[in-house]
């Protein structure tokens, strides 16, 4: 038993460094990389059978948030973190540049273990569009944002609620934990990022809603989620 606990340990520790590193890459080298895997996650998802539903479910999406790798490392409690890059779907249905965000959450209980989660998910509403945009808010019941989850290789919390202002889908690439939960997550923009990757003052709301900024190295993404 103790021997058990000491892998767990090492494994937690483990996934906590590879999050810290993550959270603490350098700005101006670290969003192209995201777009790079954030491209292979959404090709990812087009293709799983366990996940069928989410081509439909994003052909008539207002945004998706694309997280590559969130990791969740926990002991006696726990941390999720990880980075993603919000897209807003236009009138004429192309999408925009993507605007810079990290995930961020935690909670207490008895748990144990790693998992490594890659996530998107697909706004429905203004809502809850808004609520990223403007006010980083918290997701789930307290901000009044209802949301689904579809999983492969996760226990989904929840398996059809198609009418959520959020409907996430993720893919366990490596995983302990039984399932995740996105309430009380937050969304921080990141104005360092976004700021690298496009020019002084470049917010989210000017890349994503106005589109006033743009760089050719996010055309594979937007490529990705407009390929049928």
């Amino acid at each position: 038993m103790k021997k058990l606990i000491q892998v767990f340990l090492g494994l937690v520790f483990a996934a906590g460094l590879a999050s810290c590193a993550d959270i603490k890459s350098d700005p101006k080298t670290l969003p192209q990389d995201l777009v790079k895997r954030a491209t292979e996650t959404v090709k990812r998802f087009k293709v799983l059978p366990e996940l069928r539903s989410f081509a439909k479910v994003t052909n008539e999406a207002r945004a998706v948030v694309v997280l590559p790798s969130v990791i969740k490392a926990g002991f006696f409690g726990a941390a999720e973190a990880g980075h993603g890059l919000l897209l807003v779907k236009g009138d004429d249905g192309t999408w925009s540049y993507p605007a810079f965000y990290t995930l961020m959450a935690g909670s207490f209980g008895f748990q144990i273990g790693i998992q490594d989660v890659e996530i998107i998910l697909v706004i429905r509403s203004e809502k809850a569009l808004d609520a990223v945009i403007d006010y980083q808010a918290a997701l789930g019941a307290d901000a009044g944002i209802t949301i689904g989850i579809f999983g492969s290789g996760v226990k989904a919390s929840t398996t059809a609620n198609l009418d959520a202002d959020i409907v996430a889908f993720a893919h366990s690439k490596l995983g302990l934990f039984g399932g995740i939960s996105l309430e009380g997550s937050v969304l921080s923009r990141r104005r360092d990022f976004n700021e690298a990757y496009y020019a002084p003052g470049a917010t989210s709301r000017a890349i994503v809603l106005k589109r006033q900024h743009k760089n050719a190295g996010a055309d594979i993404l937007r490529a990705a989620l407009a390929s049928k």
